[in-house]
């Protein structure tokens, strides 16, 4: 892929050159060429805009300069102006390691009426144009030229847009609903946007294929080593080896997410058929935390905290995440679960019995009653206990 960038401040570009954008073009992956848009001017002071017909504040980009410039990038007699910032090609990434056998993605459904049209792209990022989004910017990966047009001010003359749509295929687009001072910044979300999605510069295809977005839905939570940090941990189903647990729970994770923070998501996604029965189940889920608090033997509290979330998820209790916090007996001499020990054994606990804590963090349908029955059913015959549950 080519990119080209006209602006009237190329050092804001620099970006480009650094990290896998860099390294992409080290490997002649992407060529890219930034081009200041001041050599097409003319005059002393080389003026790039004037103000408006009609009046009204600020100023408009002049069509006088460019149009050449635009022309002049079209015909690609410029040459690439960048290179990678620094040296990655023996520095293998974590990526590379993996296999992948990705070719890129197709079309889809074409903005443009024939497919076979070979035009340069232009985009011409501005708040007033259509929203950039993942689609966007996979349609876009497979362009072979890319050219940005940086506007300032109040933006470039309209007419360059309905000039340049004789030699390019022009795509007015906006990355949210706010107005940044240029183009340039905007550039840099797009072009960074296509460029990982192009084959070869990320090298495991799931990097991008799991991204938010390229399912239309939000991208759940990560986690990484190690599996316990700060007094929270990493959920029990990642290390459970059961990969179609694991990517039911990725996708769960992904629709309560989406649910959320971008319902509107949800939404399209139901109107083209994506959402299953099982997805619309897990959908109906709440987040739930159970406090429970027993009288058990440190052996048993082992293998009940490792068991219990496959256990609990028969009963549809889902997702759960168990941590335990041991109480001091000596300062509880009133402690309940002792007394009531007492009353029914007839004597003290074992000195080997601990008074804990159990907080359970899950998803269910059930109502909190029905919840903290099904947790209480879980623990060893005999178990004293008593814990509620709660909305999270």
């Amino acid at each position: 892929m080519r990119i080209d960038v006209v602006t009237i401040f190329p050092e804001y570009l620099e970006p480009l050159r650094h990290a896998l954008l860099g390294k992409a073009i080290e490997q002649g992956l992407i060529s890219v060429g930034v081009h200041d848009l001041r050599q097409w001017a003319s005059g002393a002071h080389r003026t790039v805009d004037d103000s408006p017909c009609g009046g009204g504040p600020g100023m408009v980009m002049l069509p006088t300069v460019w149009g050449p410039a635009l022309d002049d990038v079209a015909e690609g007699n410029l040459e690439a102006s960048l290179s990678s910032a620094q040296p990655h090609a023996d520095k293998p990434r974590h990526d590379d390691l993996q296999p992948s056998s990705f070719s890129g993605y197709t079309h889809g459904e074409s903005t443009y009426s024939d497919d076979t049209d070979d035009r340069p792209l232009l985009v011409v990022p501005t708040p007033t144009g259509t929203p950039f989004t993942q689609e966007t910017a996979q349609r876009w990966s497979r362009e072979r030229h890319v050219v940005f047009a940086c506007g300032r001010y109040e933006g470039i003359d309209s007419r360059v847009i309905t000039d340049a749509a004789k030699r390019y295929k022009v795509e007015e687009v906006s990355i949210g609903d706010y107005v940044l001072i240029g183009g340039e910044v905007a550039t840099l979300v797009m072009a960074e946007a296509v460029v990982r999605l192009i084959p070869g510069v990320l090298g495991n295809a799931s990097s991008h294929l799991e991204d938010s977005f390229s399912d239309g839905l939000l991208e759940g939570p990560s986690y990484t080593k190690p599996r316990h940090w700060r007094g929270q941990s990493v959920p029990d189903i990642l290390f459970s080896g059961d990969h179609n647990a694991i990517a039911r729970w990725h996708r769960d994770q992904s629709l309560a997410l989406t649910a959320a923070r971008r319902p509107d998501l949800l939404d399209a996604a139901r109107q083209r058929g994506d959402l299953s029965e099982r997805d619309e189940q897990a959908l109906d889920l709440r987040d739930v935390i159970t406090e429970i608090q027993i009288l058990i033997d440190p052996k048993q509290l082992k293998g009940l905290t490792k068991d219990l979330p496959t256990r609990l998820a028969k009963d549809n209790i889902f997702f759960a995440t168990v941590t335990t916090e041991e109480i001091s007996q000596a300062c509880q001499a009133d402690n309940m679960l002792i007394a009531a020990y007492e009353q029914q054994q007839h004597g003290q606990p074992p000195a080997t019995q601990r008074t804990i804590q159990l907080h359970i963090h899950a998803r269910t349908t059930l109502d909190d009653a029905a919840c903290t029955r099904a947790v209480a059913n879980k623990l060893p015959e005999g178990t004293q206990w008593y814990g509620t549950t709660h909305h999270a």
